[in-house]
Order: structure tokens, then sequence, then C-alpha cells
């Protein structure tokens, strides 16, 4: 006897809409999201598509009504209840722009709750393209299978950063200067993890850091990192050590 088809197929498409979704919900997508399922994907009528909401988790709905530039879904069962990640603000001196995907994108994969860019003095880039980034976000969910988006916060200087820091959480600053290593730190959740820009922080900023008693200062190894590579190799480690991955 032939094996059932498995429901939905590995190849469904799966996609954020910023719609509450649930069992009596029938959404209508348009837009960016319309032009790829019907002109990429080819969806048609009866066809699966998995959608989350960041509200409620990832639902199974199937296309009901297929027109040129929108569908309309009909949803069938919740597949994954809402997750919750670990509580891990990843604080970051934003680079230059693919570098900038690059973490964007990579710690959105790797489960940080919050994203907060700092601006540092030795920041090249000071204008981040909130939009530009949130895209990103919502990209990087769906590819991952991600049910809950990472916040985004807003730019803020790292003087105001520390000066408005919560007592609770710890703020393990990646000092390129040396610290101690990471593994050595026991900083479980609430925790945020900082990152410097491509020409590292300053004396004075360094000072003021280890002013801040939240504060702990860590080493990323032996060699000299780029910015991007310290923010996404300091998230995997407290992540295997603190967060989803450490099986805990």
């Amino acid at each position: 006897m032939p094996a059932t088809p498995a429901w939905p197929p590995a190849s469904t498409p799966r996609l954020f809409i910023d719609t509450p979704l649930g069992p009596d919900a029938a959404p209508v997508i348009d837009g960016s999201s319309a032009h790829y399922l019907l002109g990429v994907m080819r969806l048609k009528a009866g066809d699966p598509v998995l959608l989350f909401d960041n509200r409620s988790g990832e639902w199974l709905a199937v296309v009901a009504d297929a027109g040129k530039r929108s569908l309309t879904v009909r949803i069938e069962r919740q597949t994954r209840p809402l997750e919750r990640v670990p509580d891990l603000w990843l604080c970051f001196a934003p680079v230059k722009k693919a570098r900038l995907d690059w973490i964007i994108e990579k710690a959105t994969e790797l489960g940080v709750a919050r994203l907060q860019p700092v601006i540092t003095e030795r920041t090249i880039v000071e204008r981040v393209k909130a939009e530009r980034i949130a895209a990103q976000i919502v990209e990087a969910c769906e590819q991952c299978g991600r049910t809950a988006l990472p916040a985004l916060a807003d730019p803020v200087k790292l003087p105001q950063l520390l000066r408005d820091w919560p007592a609770e959480r710890a703020l393990l600053f990646a000092d390129e200067a040396g610290g101690a290593a990471f593994n050595s730190v026991d900083a479980p959740a609430p925790a945020a993890i900082l990152t410097g820009p491509e020409g590292g922080f300053t004396t004075r900023e360094r000072d003021l850091l280890l002013d801040c008693s939240a504060v702990r200062r860590v080493a990323l190894g032996p060699r000299i990192l780029r910015a991007e590579t310290a923010a996404i190799a300091a998230t995997g480690l407290w992540m295997a050590k603190h967060g989803d991955w450490s099986g805990g």
C-alpha cells in the first residue's frame, strides 16, 4: 500500500501576517506576500500555507480563493503555539549594510528576544533604517521557523543605554581588550550582550561600562573578531549555556 503523503508537505510556504489568527479567522493576504504566494509559489485554491502572527503561534491554512493580487485563506488548525524565546537582548553597534544584515538575520535565527542598536563614539553607521531591519527580521523568522518576532528597539547612545539599564539584567560586555572567559561568567536570563563598532570601544566608553554594576566584562577568545562575528559568536555561546540550546 502506498504511503500517505505528508500533510502539509515540506514545501509548504510559511509567512508572517500582522493579523490575528485563530480557528474562525479568514484573513486576506495582499501586497508583496500575495505576489510571492501567487506569482512565485503559484498557489491556487486548496493549496496549504503556514501562517504565524506573533500573537498566537503558527497555523495551517488552505487557500480558499486566489485572485490576481490577493488571496483569502481558511484556517485549518494550529500547528504550534507561540514560542517563548530566552530573555536575551543583543545590543550592538550598527555596522555597514551587508554586515548589519548578517547580524540581524543570524541573531534572529539564534533566538534573541530583543535587538538594540547602540550608537558609540566610533560607530560609522548612525542612521538605522528600521523598516529595512523589520523586513529582515520577518524574513529570517519565516525561514527559521520562529513564531515570535524579536523586538526591535530604537537606536540609543551608549551613555543613555547605561543610564536607563535595568539593574536585574546582566550586561555581558564583549571587550576586545580582554576579560573573563565567556563560559566562566554565570549570567542566565534576563541578560544582554553588548558588542562594539568596527573600531572598538574608546577608553572613555570602557570606563563608563566598567562603572555600571550590571556589566560583566568578557572575552571572546584569543583572536580579534569583526564586529558582526563577535555579536553572533557571543549569542551562540550564551544560547549554548543558558538558552534553548542548553536542553535545560
